[in-house]
Formats: structure tokens, sequence, C-alpha cells
């Protein structure tokens, strides 16, 4: 049924781009609303495109400012985060789709990760509850219903809509990840008034220290944690300017390599894990010819595929079936709970 319902979605080079809908997510019995607060199409993904890459950027180093605590971190945690890796994952696979839904790169569910080590019922001494540490005005605020009957900061889709939302606030008033981390731990309050006393820098490196020291380790323990998972650093784990730089000198297409590669229009939410399955190619070769693409087709739904020829005709031949595995494979991780 997949391979009849998106039989349109695969079309060469030379065609015009189908216009895709954006699948709608159906509205809980309960009244919760779980679409975002915004369209991601608005400007925010400009955003995304222009100055960061949602799905990790290749090549990201460490700021020198943070290897001794991130060193440290890694070798206290390591071993308990990889549990929490192996058990958790169905719900970290959740919290990748919406977040991906709302535009936000899905290496921001780390955070929810140090917020609570993905405990559903864990409940801070302040009154922070679920995954993602809601107190219950933010929460409500959100979208969460929270009263003495029912408390949806413990429902893992739930609460992660809803701290998609708010990441998206936070990015659109900060425009850099790691300050959106610090916020998110401490108040935007307490960043902006960072903001103000190292000068006006906007750079964490630089005005870290007129942050709370919770907020300002939280923010390492973060990239600590996305360490740990990913094994490297990545779009989430730099500042903004740091980004720009990696990605102004990011490794691009020689000429050789472009005369060998094809192109192909694709719409439908083809994941690129499957792709790279198929056809049998390096993750790190895949990302080099597409950037961003499983951002890109999270957000709009279609993406410009290149690939070596060779490989370009294994995909080709496989994409119905490269299709229709990985709307089952959406399906299974947005089902998960």
């Amino acid at each position: 049924m997949l391979q009849n319902i998106f039989a349109a979605g695969t079309e060469q080079d030379h065609s015009p781009t189908a216009v895709v809908k954006d699948t709608a997510v159906k509205k809980d019995p309960s009244g919760f609303d779980p679409k975002p607060i915004n369209n991601p199409k608005d400007g925010f993904t400009n955003i995304l495109k222009t100055a960061l890459r949602g799905d990790g950027v290749t090549g990201a180093r460490l700021n020198p400012m943070a290897v001794s605590f991130v060193e440290n971190y890694i070798t206290k945690h390591k071993k308990s985060y990889l549990s929490i890796k192996e058990k958790k994952e169905p719900h970290l696979a959740l919290m990748e789709q919406v977040l991906l839904q709302h535009g936000i790169p899905k290496e921001m569910k780390y955070l929810a990760v140090i917020e609570s080590h993905l405990n559903s019922r864990i409940t801070s001494w302040a009154g922070a509850v679920g995954p993602w540490q809601f107190m219950p005005a933010t929460a409500r605020s959100y979208g969460l219903v929270v009263n003495r009957s029912r408390d949806e900061r413990t429902d893992y889709f739930k609460s992660t809509h809803a701290a998609a939302r708010m990441l998206t606030v936070l990015y659109s008033e900060f425009n850099d990840w790691l300050l959106v981390v610090a916020a998110y731990n401490g108040g935007p309050g307490n960043v902006q008034k960072a903001i103000r006393k190292s000068g006006g820098s906007k750079d964490f490196w630089t005005l870290q220290y007129y942050l709370p020291n919770e907020s300002m380790n939280h923010v390492k323990k973060f990239i600590a944690t996305h360490y740990i998972f990913e094994g490297g650093g990545g779009a989430t784990t730099i500042t903004k300017d740091e980004t720009k730089d990696l990605l102004n000198n990011a490794a691009k297409l020689n000429e050789e390599e472009m005369k060998k590669s094809a192109t192909y229009n694709i719409t439908g939410r083809f994941s690129s894990s499957v792709i790279i399955k198929y056809v049998e190619i390096e993750k790190a070769e895949f990302d080099r010819y597409n950037p961003n693409f499983d951002n890109e087709i999270a957000l709009n739904g279609k993406y410009h595929l290149r690939l070596p020829v060779q490989k370009m005709n294994i995909f080709i031949a496989k994409r119905y079936e490269i299709l229709d595995e990985s709307m089952q494979l959406l399906l299974k991780q947005t089902q998960a709970n």
C-alpha cells in the first residue's frame, strides 16, 4: 500500500518537482495538538539551512575550553549513558521524529538525556517532572495538561512536542543551540543578562562565566552527552560562528565527482539510513553528496538527491522498496512508546 501511495514520489531531474502536502498528525482525542506552534517553513527553517545543519555537521571540533570537562564527564558517565542508549532506543527514536517535525535538530534529544536520563516519572527537588523536566506552569504554557488527575509531562510524545515548541521559541531568540541549552536550564533572562555583562557577546565561550554555574555546566554536559552517543560533535555542540566556519570550510564535491554523479528529484519520507543500506555507500560519503538530507525531507518532503552514477542506478531500481521501508521505519519510530 505504501508503494502505491507514494508511487508519484520519485521523478527524474528534468521533471518539475511535485507539490507535496505535509502529512498531518492527527489531533489527540484529549485535545492535545501535536502540530508545531509555528509553520517551520516560515523563516525558522531558513536559519537551519543557512547557519546550521539539523542532522549534525561532520567534522565539528570540540572547543578547547570544554576539553577537560567533556573528557571527565565521558569517563564518569559513558557506561551508564550507553546503557540508556540501548534500553531507551525507542524513546530516543520517537523524540527524534517529533523534533524533526518541528524543524529542530534531532540531536537536541540529548538534552532530555541530561535532564532526566529519559525517566518519565522522575521529579526534581523543584517540582519539574518528566523526560524534559517541565515545571507545571511552563508545561501548561506549551500545551500540556497538568492537574491532580493527569500529568502529561510524563508522556514522551506530548512532552517532546512541548519541548520542541519551547526550543523553537528559544532558538528564535538566541539563534545558537548552545545558548538555547543554557536558556532551557536557567531561563532566557539569565542568558540575556550574561550577554549584557559580557559586552554584548553571543558566543557561549565568551559569556559562559556570567551564567549561573549550573547553566554553564549544563551546556558542557550536553556537549559531552552528544560525544558519548554520536562519537563526535555536531551542529548543536558548537556555536553559530563555529558552525558557519565549519560549513564554509567543509569538503565539497570536486569537478570529477560532479561529472561521475547523477541527481534525482525525490518526494516522500525517504530515510538516509535506508538509502545507505540499499545502495551500499558510507554514511560520511552520502552526507557529503547530500548535506542535511533527513532534516530537509522531514521539513519539506522533497530533496534533490545526488549519488555516484552506479549508486544512483541502484537507487532508481529500488526506489519503491526504499520508500516503503523508510515509511515503515518512520511508523515504527513514531509509534514506539
